[in-house]
Protein backbone atom coordinates (compact mmCIF):
# COMPACT_ATOMS: atom_id res chain seq x y z
CA UNK A 1 0.00 0.00 0.00
CA UNK A 2 1.40 3.44 -1.06
CA UNK A 3 0.53 6.95 -0.29
CA UNK A 4 -0.54 8.58 -3.79
CA UNK A 5 -1.61 12.38 -2.82
CA UNK A 6 -2.32 14.36 -0.11
CA UNK A 7 -4.64 17.57 -0.21
CA UNK A 8 -5.82 19.60 2.17
CA UNK A 9 -9.63 20.75 1.59
CA UNK A 10 -10.50 24.29 3.35
CA UNK A 11 -14.29 24.85 4.59
CA UNK A 12 -15.10 28.35 5.98
CA UNK A 13 -16.85 28.43 9.75
CA UNK A 14 -16.38 32.00 10.49
CA UNK A 15 -14.03 32.56 12.73
CA UNK A 16 -12.07 29.67 11.51
CA UNK A 17 -11.56 28.17 8.20
CA UNK A 18 -11.33 24.81 9.05
CA UNK A 19 -8.49 22.82 7.25
CA UNK A 20 -9.00 18.99 6.80
CA UNK A 21 -6.52 16.84 5.01
CA UNK A 22 -7.54 14.26 2.70
CA UNK A 23 -4.68 11.62 1.64
CA UNK A 24 -5.14 8.65 -1.04
CA UNK A 25 -3.85 5.51 -1.34
CA UNK A 26 -3.31 2.94 -3.74
CA UNK A 27 -6.10 0.78 -2.73
CA UNK A 28 -9.18 2.07 -4.35
CA UNK A 29 -11.67 4.01 -2.05
CA UNK A 30 -9.09 3.57 0.69
CA UNK A 31 -8.47 7.15 1.97
CA UNK A 32 -8.00 8.96 5.45
CA UNK A 33 -8.81 11.95 6.48
CA UNK A 34 -7.46 14.58 9.15
CA UNK A 35 -7.43 17.80 10.26
CA UNK A 36 -5.04 20.56 10.35
CA UNK A 37 -7.08 23.62 11.63
CA UNK A 38 -4.67 26.96 12.63
CA UNK A 39 -6.71 29.93 13.25
CA UNK A 40 -5.86 32.55 10.62
CA UNK A 41 -3.29 30.70 9.29
CA UNK A 42 -4.99 29.14 6.79
CA UNK A 43 -3.07 29.65 3.93
CA UNK A 44 0.38 29.02 5.43
CA UNK A 45 -0.90 25.53 7.20
CA UNK A 46 -2.43 24.49 3.26
CA UNK A 47 1.29 25.56 1.58
CA UNK A 48 3.12 23.17 4.15
CA UNK A 49 1.03 20.49 3.51
CA UNK A 50 1.69 20.98 -0.58
CA UNK A 51 5.26 21.12 0.36
CA UNK A 52 5.33 18.01 3.03
CA UNK A 53 3.16 16.18 -0.04
CA UNK A 54 6.19 14.65 -1.94
CA UNK A 55 7.92 13.62 1.25
CA UNK A 56 5.61 11.16 1.60
CA UNK A 57 4.32 10.23 -1.93
CA UNK A 58 4.91 6.32 -2.42
CA UNK A 59 5.20 5.45 1.41
CA UNK A 60 3.45 3.08 2.74
CA UNK A 61 0.86 5.07 5.12
CA UNK A 62 0.37 2.29 7.85
CA UNK A 63 4.42 2.99 8.96
CA UNK A 64 2.95 5.94 10.62
CA UNK A 65 6.36 6.28 12.92
CA UNK A 66 8.34 6.14 9.49
CA UNK A 67 6.29 8.97 8.18
CA UNK A 68 6.27 11.14 11.12
CA UNK A 69 10.25 11.04 10.93
CA UNK A 70 10.52 11.71 7.34
CA UNK A 71 7.94 15.04 7.57
CA UNK A 72 10.12 15.84 10.72
CA UNK A 73 13.32 15.53 9.73
CA UNK A 74 13.73 14.74 6.00
CA UNK A 75 11.84 19.38 6.34
CA UNK A 76 15.23 19.84 7.35
CA UNK A 77 13.93 23.30 9.04
CA UNK A 78 12.24 22.25 12.76
CA UNK A 79 9.03 23.26 12.46
CA UNK A 80 6.79 25.70 14.20
CA UNK A 81 3.04 25.36 14.84
CA UNK A 82 2.28 26.14 10.90
CA UNK A 83 4.44 23.22 10.08
CA UNK A 84 3.34 20.84 13.00
CA UNK A 85 -0.04 21.39 12.35
CA UNK A 86 0.61 20.50 8.69
CA UNK A 87 2.06 16.94 10.14
CA UNK A 88 -0.62 16.75 13.05
CA UNK A 89 -3.17 16.77 10.25
CA UNK A 90 -1.16 14.47 7.68
CA UNK A 91 -0.47 12.00 10.70
CA UNK A 92 -4.29 12.09 12.31
CA UNK A 93 -5.05 11.18 8.66
CA UNK A 94 -2.66 7.71 8.21
CA UNK A 95 -4.19 6.70 11.74
CA UNK A 96 -8.12 6.74 9.46
CA UNK A 97 -6.32 5.14 7.26
CA UNK A 98 -4.06 2.09 9.12
CA UNK A 99 -7.47 1.28 11.83
CA UNK A 100 -9.75 0.92 8.14
CA UNK A 101 -7.46 -1.33 6.46
CA UNK A 102 -7.50 -3.27 10.00
CA UNK A 103 -11.33 -3.00 10.04
CA UNK A 104 -10.06 -1.54 13.42
CA UNK A 105 -11.02 1.70 14.75
CA UNK A 106 -8.36 3.96 15.73
CA UNK A 107 -8.70 3.81 19.60
CA UNK A 108 -8.05 0.52 19.76
CA UNK A 109 -4.65 0.86 17.94
CA UNK A 110 -3.66 3.49 20.18
CA UNK A 111 -3.60 0.96 22.89
CA UNK A 112 -7.10 -0.16 23.49
CA UNK A 113 -9.88 1.79 26.13
CA UNK A 114 -9.34 2.36 29.17
CA UNK A 115 -12.48 3.98 29.92
CA UNK A 116 -16.44 4.06 28.35
CA UNK A 117 -16.98 7.84 27.67
CA UNK A 118 -15.44 11.12 27.70
CA UNK A 119 -16.54 13.80 29.72
CA UNK A 120 -16.89 16.65 27.63
CA UNK A 121 -17.33 20.49 27.80
CA UNK A 122 -18.21 23.72 26.12
CA UNK A 123 -18.19 27.15 25.98
CA UNK A 124 -20.83 29.58 26.00
CA UNK A 125 -23.65 29.64 23.36
CA UNK A 126 -22.38 25.57 22.96
CA UNK A 127 -19.26 27.22 21.33
CA UNK A 128 -20.71 30.11 18.99
CA UNK A 129 -17.70 32.15 18.18
CA UNK A 130 -19.60 35.59 19.25
CA UNK A 131 -20.52 34.20 22.42
CA UNK A 132 -17.32 32.84 23.47
CA UNK A 133 -15.16 35.45 22.84
CA UNK A 134 -17.63 38.46 22.97
CA UNK A 135 -19.97 37.89 26.02
CA UNK A 136 -20.20 40.89 28.48
CA UNK A 137 -20.48 40.64 32.33
CA UNK A 138 -24.51 41.05 32.15
CA UNK A 139 -25.22 37.82 29.94
CA UNK A 140 -22.17 35.55 31.68
CA UNK A 141 -24.98 34.44 33.75
CA UNK A 142 -27.66 33.76 31.57
CA UNK A 143 -24.99 32.26 28.77
CA UNK A 144 -24.13 29.54 31.53
CA UNK A 145 -27.95 28.50 32.42
CA UNK A 146 -28.35 28.06 29.06
CA UNK A 147 -25.34 25.81 28.90
CA UNK A 148 -26.57 23.42 31.99
CA UNK A 149 -29.75 23.17 30.60
CA UNK A 150 -28.54 21.72 26.94
CA UNK A 151 -26.90 19.04 29.42
CA UNK A 152 -23.82 20.15 30.00
CA UNK A 153 -21.59 19.89 33.79
CA UNK A 154 -19.07 21.93 32.90
CA UNK A 155 -18.18 25.14 31.20
CA UNK A 156 -15.55 27.56 30.06
CA UNK A 157 -15.26 31.46 29.87
CA UNK A 158 -13.34 33.87 28.71
CA UNK A 159 -14.17 36.68 31.28
CA UNK A 160 -10.67 37.81 31.75
CA UNK A 161 -10.67 41.41 29.57
CA UNK A 162 -8.33 43.20 27.21
CA UNK A 163 -4.98 43.97 29.65
CA UNK A 164 -0.91 44.56 29.91
CA UNK A 165 1.45 44.58 32.81
CA UNK A 166 -1.16 46.07 35.44
CA UNK A 167 -5.07 47.11 35.32
CA UNK A 168 -6.74 48.85 37.29
CA UNK A 169 -9.14 47.71 40.26
CA UNK A 170 -12.25 48.20 38.55
CA UNK A 171 -11.68 45.47 35.60
CA UNK A 172 -10.08 43.05 38.32
CA UNK A 173 -13.46 43.62 40.95
CA UNK A 174 -15.38 42.93 37.63
CA UNK A 175 -14.02 39.75 37.11
CA UNK A 176 -14.54 38.63 40.18
CA UNK A 177 -18.26 39.94 40.17
CA UNK A 178 -19.09 38.08 36.83
CA UNK A 179 -18.14 35.11 38.21
CA UNK A 180 -20.04 35.85 41.23
CA UNK A 181 -22.74 35.94 39.24
CA UNK A 182 -22.22 32.63 37.04
CA UNK A 183 -21.71 30.42 40.04
CA UNK A 184 -24.89 31.53 41.37
CA UNK A 185 -26.57 30.74 38.06
CA UNK A 186 -25.30 27.34 37.58
CA UNK A 187 -24.70 26.29 41.03
CA UNK A 188 -21.59 24.64 42.92
CA UNK A 189 -22.18 20.96 41.28
CA UNK A 190 -21.14 22.65 37.69
CA UNK A 191 -17.29 23.01 36.82
CA UNK A 192 -16.46 26.23 36.06
CA UNK A 193 -12.45 27.14 33.36
CA UNK A 194 -11.31 30.33 32.97
CA UNK A 195 -9.47 30.93 30.25
CA UNK A 196 -7.24 33.53 30.59
CA UNK A 197 -5.64 33.63 27.13
CA UNK A 198 -2.71 34.81 28.20
CA UNK A 199 -3.73 38.19 28.57
CA UNK A 200 -1.89 39.29 31.65
CA UNK A 201 1.71 40.18 30.28
CA UNK A 202 2.60 39.74 34.32
CA UNK A 203 2.64 36.97 36.87
CA UNK A 204 1.27 40.01 39.38
CA UNK A 205 -0.85 41.18 37.81
CA UNK A 206 -2.45 37.55 36.76
CA UNK A 207 -2.30 36.41 40.83
CA UNK A 208 -4.81 39.47 41.50
CA UNK A 209 -7.26 37.95 38.86
CA UNK A 210 -6.67 34.66 40.56
CA UNK A 211 -7.51 36.10 43.56
CA UNK A 212 -11.12 37.38 42.82
CA UNK A 213 -11.77 33.99 41.45
CA UNK A 214 -10.76 32.35 44.30
CA UNK A 215 -14.36 32.09 45.98
CA UNK A 216 -15.99 30.88 43.10
CA UNK A 217 -13.81 27.38 43.28
CA UNK A 218 -13.35 27.17 39.66
CA UNK A 219 -11.65 23.82 37.84
CA UNK A 220 -8.81 25.26 36.40
CA UNK A 221 -7.42 28.55 35.29
CA UNK A 222 -6.47 28.50 31.69
CA UNK A 223 -3.07 30.04 30.50
CA UNK A 224 -2.49 32.73 32.64
CA UNK A 225 0.06 34.71 31.22
CA UNK A 226 1.61 34.24 27.89
CA UNK A 227 3.24 30.44 26.77
CA UNK A 228 6.43 32.10 26.41
CA UNK A 229 6.96 33.06 30.30
CA UNK A 230 7.28 29.72 31.59
CA UNK A 231 9.10 31.07 34.84
CA UNK A 232 6.39 33.61 35.12
CA UNK A 233 3.58 30.19 34.43
CA UNK A 234 5.51 27.86 36.96
CA UNK A 235 5.57 30.69 39.88
CA UNK A 236 1.75 30.93 39.80
CA UNK A 237 1.60 27.43 39.14
CA UNK A 238 3.90 26.63 43.04
CA UNK A 239 1.83 29.70 44.10
CA UNK A 240 -1.92 29.61 43.25
CA UNK A 241 -4.35 27.84 45.79
CA UNK A 242 -6.58 27.54 42.02
CA UNK A 243 -5.39 25.04 39.79
CA UNK A 244 -3.11 26.44 36.81
CA UNK A 245 -3.93 24.75 32.86
CA UNK A 246 -1.87 25.11 29.92
CA UNK A 247 0.18 23.92 26.80
CA UNK A 248 -2.19 24.52 23.91
CA UNK A 249 0.24 26.65 22.33
CA UNK A 250 3.05 24.37 23.16
CA UNK A 251 4.12 22.45 20.09
CA UNK A 252 5.85 18.44 20.39
CA UNK A 253 7.68 16.81 23.04
CA UNK A 254 10.42 18.86 23.16
CA UNK A 255 8.03 21.72 23.97
CA UNK A 256 6.32 20.16 26.81
CA UNK A 257 9.30 18.54 28.16
CA UNK A 258 10.74 22.02 28.83
CA UNK A 259 7.21 22.90 30.54
CA UNK A 260 7.28 20.01 32.75
CA UNK A 261 10.78 20.37 34.28
CA UNK A 262 9.91 24.15 34.45
CA UNK A 263 6.83 22.51 36.69
CA UNK A 264 4.82 25.16 34.47
CA UNK A 265 1.12 23.85 35.17
CA UNK A 266 -0.95 21.17 36.95
CA UNK A 267 -2.70 20.20 33.99
CA UNK A 268 -1.79 19.54 30.60
CA UNK A 269 -3.70 20.76 27.21
CA UNK A 270 -2.29 19.91 24.72
CA UNK A 271 -3.49 20.09 20.51
CA UNK A 272 -3.39 16.74 18.89
CA UNK A 273 -3.76 19.24 15.63
CA UNK A 274 -0.89 21.70 16.28
CA UNK A 275 1.16 18.72 18.93
CA UNK A 276 2.56 16.51 16.09
CA UNK A 277 -0.83 14.49 15.89
CA UNK A 278 -2.09 11.57 17.74
CA UNK A 279 0.83 9.65 18.40
CA UNK A 280 3.06 12.38 19.50
CA UNK A 281 -0.21 13.32 21.55
CA UNK A 282 -0.01 10.31 23.21
CA UNK A 283 4.06 10.66 23.93
CA UNK A 284 3.54 13.73 25.01
CA UNK A 285 0.67 12.25 27.77
CA UNK A 286 2.67 9.28 28.74
CA UNK A 287 5.02 12.04 30.20
CA UNK A 288 2.94 13.81 31.95
CA UNK A 289 1.57 10.86 33.70
CA UNK A 290 5.01 10.04 34.96
CA UNK A 291 5.20 13.58 35.95
CA UNK A 292 1.53 12.98 37.97
CA UNK A 293 -0.03 15.83 35.61
CA UNK A 294 -3.32 14.83 33.65
CA UNK A 295 -4.35 16.23 30.14
CA UNK A 296 -7.22 18.02 29.53
CA UNK A 297 -6.53 18.68 25.55
CA UNK A 298 -7.53 21.42 23.61
CA UNK A 299 -10.08 21.71 20.62
CA UNK A 300 -11.74 24.46 19.49
CA UNK A 301 -11.67 22.97 15.94
CA UNK A 302 -13.37 21.71 13.57
CA UNK A 303 -15.30 18.25 13.44
CA UNK A 304 -12.66 15.96 12.61
CA UNK A 305 -10.11 17.00 15.25
CA UNK A 306 -12.96 16.52 17.47
CA UNK A 307 -13.37 12.73 16.57
CA UNK A 308 -9.96 12.76 16.64
CA UNK A 309 -9.88 14.07 20.19
CA UNK A 310 -12.35 11.49 21.13
CA UNK A 311 -10.32 8.44 19.82
CA UNK A 312 -7.39 9.88 22.01
CA UNK A 313 -9.24 10.76 25.03
CA UNK A 314 -11.09 7.06 24.95
CA UNK A 315 -7.57 5.47 25.14
CA UNK A 316 -5.52 7.72 27.65
CA UNK A 317 -5.43 7.21 31.31
CA UNK A 318 -4.25 10.35 32.19
CA UNK A 319 -7.46 12.58 30.08
CA UNK A 320 -9.70 14.46 32.50
CA UNK A 321 -11.90 16.30 30.41
CA UNK A 322 -12.11 17.21 26.52
CA UNK A 323 -13.23 20.65 25.20
CA UNK A 324 -15.48 20.50 22.20
CA UNK A 325 -17.11 23.11 19.84
CA UNK A 326 -19.96 21.52 18.59
CA UNK A 327 -21.93 24.35 18.33
CA UNK A 328 -19.86 26.55 16.31
CA UNK A 329 -21.68 27.34 13.13
CA UNK A 330 -25.43 25.87 13.03
CA UNK A 331 -24.34 23.64 9.99
CA UNK A 332 -21.17 21.55 11.89
CA UNK A 333 -23.13 18.15 11.85
CA UNK A 334 -23.94 18.54 8.09
CA UNK A 335 -19.81 19.02 7.17
CA UNK A 336 -18.51 14.99 8.74
CA UNK A 337 -21.05 12.77 9.96
CA UNK A 338 -19.69 11.99 13.44
CA UNK A 339 -19.35 7.94 14.42
CA UNK A 340 -21.30 8.24 17.69
CA UNK A 341 -24.39 10.23 18.57
CA UNK A 342 -22.83 13.18 20.37
CA UNK A 343 -24.89 14.18 24.33
CA UNK A 344 -23.99 17.26 25.62
CA UNK A 345 -21.26 16.87 28.52
CA UNK A 346 -20.30 13.38 27.06
CA UNK A 347 -18.86 11.72 24.02
CA UNK A 348 -19.38 7.23 23.51
CA UNK A 349 -16.86 5.45 22.59
CA UNK A 350 -16.73 4.53 18.54
CA UNK A 351 -16.76 1.15 17.00
CA UNK A 352 -16.82 1.85 13.55
CA UNK A 353 -13.30 1.28 11.48
CA UNK A 354 -10.23 3.96 11.15
CA UNK A 355 -11.87 7.24 12.61
CA UNK A 356 -15.07 6.39 11.83
CA UNK A 357 -16.30 9.47 10.07
CA UNK A 358 -17.97 10.21 6.74
CA UNK A 359 -16.79 13.92 5.59
CA UNK A 360 -19.35 15.42 2.87
CA UNK A 361 -17.26 17.22 0.79
CA UNK A 362 -20.50 18.65 -1.46
CA UNK A 363 -21.21 20.53 2.11
CA UNK A 364 -17.67 21.50 2.54
CA UNK A 365 -17.58 23.19 -1.37
CA UNK A 366 -20.76 24.83 -0.11
CA UNK A 367 -18.49 26.79 2.47
CA UNK A 368 -15.20 28.13 0.99
CA UNK A 369 -12.31 29.63 2.05
CA UNK A 370 -12.84 32.99 3.27
CA UNK A 371 -11.11 35.61 5.18
CA UNK A 372 -11.74 34.40 9.24
CA UNK A 373 -13.72 37.36 11.74
CA UNK A 374 -10.32 38.88 12.81
CA UNK A 375 -11.15 39.21 16.06
CA UNK A 376 -7.65 39.64 17.56
CA UNK A 377 -7.65 42.96 15.77
CA UNK A 378 -9.93 44.28 19.02
CA UNK A 379 -7.26 43.50 21.39
CA UNK A 380 -6.14 47.30 21.79
CA UNK A 381 -6.03 49.28 24.83
CA UNK A 382 -7.37 52.87 24.71
CA UNK A 383 -4.56 54.43 24.38
CA UNK A 384 -3.79 52.27 21.67
CA UNK A 385 -1.19 49.82 22.75
CA UNK A 386 -1.36 46.06 21.02
CA UNK A 387 -1.89 43.19 23.54
CA UNK A 388 -2.61 39.85 23.75
CA UNK A 389 -5.87 38.56 22.63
Amino acid sequence: MHITKISAVVCNAEMRNWVFVRVETDVPGLIGWGEATLEWKTRAVVGAIEDIQPLLVGQDPRDIEQCYQIMTRHSFWRMGVIGMSAISGIEIALWDILGKSLDTPVWRLLGGQVRDHLRTYTHLGMGNMSSVYETGADELAERGRAVVQAGYSAVKVVSIPYTHYIAPNRAIDQVGESMDALRSAVGPDIDIMVDFHGRPASASLAREFLKVLEPSRILFAEEPVPPENLDALAELTRTSPITIAAGERIVGRAGFDAALKAGAFHIAQPDIVHAGGLWETKKIAAMCETAGIGVAPHNPLGPIAGIAALHFGISTPNHIIQEEMVGAVPWYDSVVEWPIDKIPGRWDRPDKPGLGLEVNEKEIADHPFRQEVLHTRNAVLADGTVVDW
